[in-house]
């Protein structure tokens, strides 16, 4: 376990652990495509949320015991329908019984039945934190972002009052959008990216992306313009 957070993971490495008031972020790199997990644990409860069960589920079931002494993995978020974000999905669920979600119009093309559909605006509860969901139409249709926000007040060294953590998925990464195939969908997820993310969070808004290393919503913004223009 890394002492400092630095967003920065290698596959088959140490996860890298942000503590906050509220919650642990912990992100690990996993599968031959570099996948980032991310295990969201609420201090209180110790409840257990999952971003992206991409690939190596022994990996990943060690991340959650990272995350509390009694592994309570309750849910199992889907970003999108890709396979290398789902490929240690079944496994997972199969072991701990967690509830599979994700974006409405990907849902079907998961490996496992999904239970929990995801819209636009839609709050996904870890213990006593809440997560926004961002539908972020593009790199698939139903691609989706989850937003966790600072308490008001906050104590952690880590921790800033009402700062935005952003789990994109492959929507959003430091240098631009997901990738895209089709003019439409690249209008489509530049779109929800500026009015549902940029126009909505301020600068401080920390960006954890599929891949790679993090970024903030500050080192992105002046780079919309180009973005548009190189159609990408």
């Amino acid at each position: 376990m890394s002492v400092s957070y630095t967003g920065e993971v290698r596959p088959g490495g140490p996860s890298d652990v942000r503590t906050l008031d509220e919650v642990v972020i912990r992100k690990a790199s996993v599968g031959g495509m570099d996948n980032n997990a991310y295990l969201v644990t609420c201090r209180r409860s110790g409840e257990q949320l999952l971003v992206d069960a991409a690939a190596d589920p022994e990996r990943l079931l060690e991340l959650v015991r990272e995350g509390a002494s009694s592994a309570r993995l309750t849910t199992v978020v889907t970003t999108h329908r890709h396979p290398d974000h789902h490929g240690a999905l079944e496994s997972v669920v199969a072991v701990t019984g967690a509830v599979t979600a994700a974006g409405a119009a990907d849902a079907d093309a998961l490996p496992v039945p999904v239970r929990r559909r995801l819209d636009h605006g839609d709050v996904l509860l870890v213990g006593h934190a809440a997560l926004e969901v961002i539908a972020l139409r593009g790199h698939t249709p139903g691609s989706v972002a989850l937003a966790y926000r600072e308490p008001a007040s906050v104590r952690s060294p880590d921790a800033v009052a009402r700062r935005v953590h952003l789990l994109t998925g492959d929507s959003l990464f430091p240098g631009g959008p997901g990738r895209t195939t089709t003019p439409d969908d690249f209008r489509s997820l530049m779109t929800d990216l500026v009015e549902r993310v940029f126009d909505v969070f301020d600068d401080a808004t920390w960006v954890y992306p599929g891949h790679g290393r993090d970024t903030t919503l500050g080192a992105e913004r002046p780079h919309l313009d180009a973005w548009w223009a190189r159609g990408w």
